[in-house]
């Protein structure tokens, strides 16, 4: 009997033992040169489904509460994440938009079928000023979009006129009739959208010509200055980047690229909020790729541009999944896990780390579309796991990167090693902080952070749940939200914390 009881002790002992796995991290604070540009944490709005139209905007006129037709409730929660940069009208949206039919009298704007996502009629009752009014009340940067595919260089260049310009010169004069007196101020511009696909379906050397002819007439008028942005590859098209680089040059600023979190382009993608551990780690595995598409797109970029004077922009990235059953086809509209969590955390960790040359993101969406920040219905809202990674990450925000070292154990999943800790580090204002992400369904991690620097206090918060696959549902709004954590120790430069398994962690040193 006595035996029996030994066994099982040793057996429960090894249970506790595999359940915990030993990591460890070094930052370098002296090898600390770079700064992580805000507008990696920047966001994305289409005319995509109920982006636009019951997301962000309502009228001023809808029962439900509104800042000048602008949903309250949405509006005061994306203020929180102090958005740097939001990027506008598309997407695939933008080379079908003709921003003239988005301005005047809102009565007299024609509507338009939206081709690309599900046919919806839209009144376009949001256009220029209603986005960039929304930009100035959120403090953001705008990113607009132009349309290459089906516009025209007169109709961009007078957009341009438009939004910038405070002469007296007909579309300066057109945005005052409009109720606009003095110019806004509109520094990214990108000259079309996956030219390459929805955006016309041109090859590269086409597209850089074209390119050529269109920012010559995008000017900048008065003191603004534009930073113009080519329609990059999707995912490893090295080629293409390659070609506009050779093609284009300095008469860029920056070069896009997209990368999605996706199973497949043909047939079902898996839903969001059902899948197998296996399925969880694929994706996980496959968000980390996108360290390998930057480095590859980086290489071809360092061939052309030394001094890195041209910015690359993966200006839509995140999450695919099958729409949610029961709505619309075409809108895209799928709910966030903390599976979702992990793919914001793990690709934010590594924008972080190339931010020599990675000056901005924007995740897609911002409402109600793919790897969205909020959900509404009606009159109601939710923020969602990834919501909850970007108000936790945006202390990284221009912050001062801290290089750091990882060593912890790995996944093997369908042939590829998924390292189980990812981290990211950096400096502002005398406080440093490390987002640290356990991606392992059932382990825990003991992490030894040798932080090469005095530290006299810390505080932390936690983002975690039951299962990976929780979410928040309107009549659940808070299954998944951060929490105050408290498991670490400090002894002299050395913390050591236990992170629970599927757990996202952000930690202030001071």
């Amino acid at each position: 009997m006595k035996k029996h009881i030994f066994l099982l002790i040793a057996l429960v002992s090894v249970a506790i033992i595999s359940a915990q796995e030993q990591s460890s991290i070094s930052l370098r604070p002296d090898s600390a040169k770079q700064i992580i540009n805000k507008n990696i944490y920047g966001h994305f709005a289409e005319h995509l489904g109920t982006c636009i139209y019951g997301g962000l905007w309502v009228g001023e006129n809808s029962p439900i509460a509104n800042i000048n037709g602008y949903r309250k409730d949405v509006f005061e929660a994306l203020k929180k994440l102090e958005i740097p940069v939001l990027r506008w009208p598309g997407g695939c949206f933008a080379d079908e938009y003709h921003w003239m039919d988005g301005v005047g009298a809102k009565a007299n704007r024609p509507k338009l079928v939206n081709n690309n996502w599900g046919g919806t009629v839209e009144d376009n009752s949001f256009g220029t000023h209603e986005f960039l009014n929304l930009c100035e009340m959120l403090g953001a940067e705008p990113y607009i979009s132009g349309n290459v595919g089906s516009g025209s260089v007169e109709e961009l260049a007078k957009w341009v006129q438009y939004m910038t310009s405070d002469s007296d010169n007909p579309m300066a004069n057109l945005r005052r009739q409009n109720g606009r007196e003095k110019a806004w101020k509109v520094k990214y511009l990108g000259v079309g959208n996956e030219s390459w696909g929805c955006g016309g379906d041109m090859l590269p050397e086409y597209y850089s010509d074209l390119y050529r002819r269109y920012a010559i007439y995008c000017r900048n008028y008065d003191d603004n200055r534009l930073f113009k942005i080519a329609s990059g590859a999707s995912d490893f098209d090295y080629n293409w980047t390659d070609v506009l680089m050779k093609k284009i040059g300095n008469k860029m600023n920056g070069i896009s690229v997209h990368y999605y979190t996706v199973t497949g382009w043909n047939g079902s993608k898996g839903s969001a909020t059902q899948f197998t551990p296996d399925e969880y780690y694929w994706i996980t595995g496959k968000c980390l790729d996108i360290e390998d598409v930057i480095k590859g797109h980086i290489a071809i970029m360092d061939k052309y541009d030394t001094k890195k004077n041209i910015a690359l922009l993966v200006d839509e990235w995140g999450t695919w999944f099958d729409e949610e059953p029961g709505t619309v086809r075409g809108h895209l509209y799928q709910q966030n896990t903390m599976r979702d969590a992990f793919v914001a955390a793990l690709s934010l960790n590594i924008f972080n780390k190339y931010s020599d040359r990675v000056k901005m993101a924007n995740i897609a969406q911002i409402a109600n579309v793919l790897q969205s920040m909020v959900l509404t219905r009606d009159d109601k809202m939710v923020l969602t796991p990834t919501y909850h990674v970007f108000e936790m990450y945006r202390v990284h925000q221009d912050a001062l990167h801290i290089p750091l070292e990882i060593t912890c154990a790995t996944k093997e999943i369908r042939g590829r090693q998924v390292p189980l800790v990812s981290a990211s580090a950096s400096v502002k204002n005398n406080l440093t902080h490390i987002s640290l992400a356990n991606i392992s369904l059932d382990s825990s991690q003991e992490i030894t952070i040798n932080l090469n620097a005095k530290a006299t206090n810390i505080t932390a918060r936690i983002l975690t749940s039951k299962n990976i696959s929780d979410h928040n549902t309107f009549d659940k709004p808070e299954t998944v939200k951060p929490a105050d954590f408290k498991d670490f120790k400090l002894t002299g430069n050395t913390l050591k914390v236990k992170l629970p398994a599927k757990a996202i962690v952000m930690l202030e040193v001071k």
